[in-house]
């Protein structure tokens, strides 16, 4: 993606915007400029069907006037002064926040670390073509796909800029580059499909895109002619790292501290017990080099460590923005994250600690049970614990994965889920959330 933008300019007009602020009559203030720069390929069938590129700065205001907030956005060439004094008058005419601040100054980042977020190549349309076309190929290449559903290759960059009237400064970039195809297997109504990709924020730890479309074929082909299995409970269920991630996800939104301040949590109530089976942790680490979702400081311009969110089974922390934290009484731990005008908590590198056991061992240890590859909609509730989500996947006979299932439903309730989770040791830390393989016992499949 070439060299960085040179932040210094738009660091500079956001510490004018800040300052016209304090003279309009904010007490507080601060300025975020969200930039970005992408370019993406998609082909189907070897054929190019898009080529997009996109550009783009985003700058944002938000003023306080004693408890009082306001936030305005703007594109680049605006008037500095306009915008300061829209935003003050806004903000004098909303109703008052007792918990809306900017982060204390003590809690503020003074030296940002280089987490070497960023790479430099700099990668052609027609390279992004060529890969795209490779992953399709790689696809085709494997016996009973039928064809592509499309493959694309992708480059991006984006960063934030950050000044408060607290006295804080600063910027990063990250670089972002991915690769994908779908592959169908079969014909007419006993069509398959299925989908492999990767996504790196340096270039040179991309999969090869024909590893990729080979993967995704396999996957494709091993799921033709699936089974119905009727209804039964009391099952052990394996999740397939790919689908384990959305369990620790469910988690993740279960500790927010935005859910716990607003009361929509099952686990509003459980901070110092257990909610994991004994043995288990999550951590959450913002500080891990070229980690996918790492940064240097927070929205609010606060410097996160690496939390044990849940330690042994014991719930140790919410994830908490300062505004969160000081609704619920406590102190951010860093994990700000600017949404539109607004700072919410959220996670960063979250990872389910793996186990000790093999993932192959896991499915011999399953005489009868289910070995899931995909889930379907979006019924995990928070607020309630429940837990029913449609499925595809394996059945599981004699520690062997005998056969393709799908048109199931997979029920429970969150709580006993994840006290009866048991973690393989196949761990991918690519990812933002990061999952190994998943054991569930005694889980009710809805079948026919």
């Amino acid at each position: 993606m070439s060299e960085p933008i040179d932040s210094r300019p738009l660091l500079s007009r956001a510490s004018e915007l800040v300052d016209l602020a304090l003279k309009a009559g904010a007490t507080e203030a601060d300025a975020v400029a969200v930039r970005s720069r992408s370019r993406s390929v998609s082909v189907r069938q070897g054929q190019v069907e898009g080529v997009d590129s996109s550009e783009g700065d985003d700058f944002s205001l938000r003023v306080f006037v004693g408890r009082k907030v306001a936030s305005v956005s703007a594109n680049p060439g605006f008037d500095l002064a306009e915008l300061a004094a829209r935003a003050v008058a806004m903000a004098k005419a909303s109703p008052e926040d007792p918990f809306a601040c900017l982060a204390d100054k003590a809690d503020l980042s003074r030296e940002h670390a280089d987490l070497d977020l960023f790479d430099p190549t700099e990668v052609s349309s027609a390279e992004l073509t060529a890969a795209a076309k490779e992953a399709e190929e790689g696809a085709l290449s494997i016996s009973g796909v039928t064809r592509s559903a499309g493959a694309g290759a992708s480059a991006s960059m984006g960063g934030l800029v950050l000044v408060t009237s607290t006295g804080f400064s600063g910027a990063y970039m990250a670089t972002r580059f991915g690769r994908g195809v779908s592959a169908i297997a079969g014909e007419g109504t006993g069509m398959e499909r299925d989908h492999e990709g990767c996504s790196r924020l340096h270039y040179a730890d991309l999969d090869p895109a024909l590893e990729i479309g080979r993967k995704a074929g396999e996957r494709a082909v091993r799921r033709l002619n699936p089974r119905k299995v009727p209804t039964a409970t009391g099952v052990t269920v394996i999740y397939d790292p790919r689908v384990a991630r959305s369990l620790v996800g469910h988690i993740a939104g279960a500790i927010n501290g935005a859910a716990i301040a607003r009361k929509t949590s099952f686990l509003k109530d459980m901070m110092g017990k257990q909610v994991l089976a004994s043995g288990l942790t999550i951590s959450d680490d913002p500080q891990i080099v070229r980690g996918s979702s790492s940064r240097p400081f927070d929205g609010e311009g606060v410097r996160g460590e690496r939390l044990l969110m849940i330690e042994d089974g014991i719930l140790k922390n919410w994830f908490l923005a300062t505004s969160q934290a000081r609704e619920l009484g406590l102190h951010t731990n860093g994990r700000g994250v600017r949404g539109g005008n607004s700072v919410s908590p959220s996670s960063t590198n979250l990872a389910l600690e793996p186990g000790e056991m093999s993932p192959e061992d896991m499915i011999r240890s399953v005489k009868d049970g289910f070995y899931v590859t995909e889930l379907i909609g979006h019924g995990a509730n928070i607020v309630t614990g429940e837990y029913s989500r449609g499925a595809s996947g394996y059945w599981i006979e004699n520690g062997e994965l005998a056969y393709p299932v799908s048109e199931i439903t997979l029920a429970s309730n969150m709580r006993d889920m994840f006290m009866a989770m048991t973690p393989a040791n196949d761990i991918d830390r690519n990812f933002g959330v990061a999952a190994p393989t998943i054991l569930i016992e005694n889980m009710t499949v809805a079948g026919k």
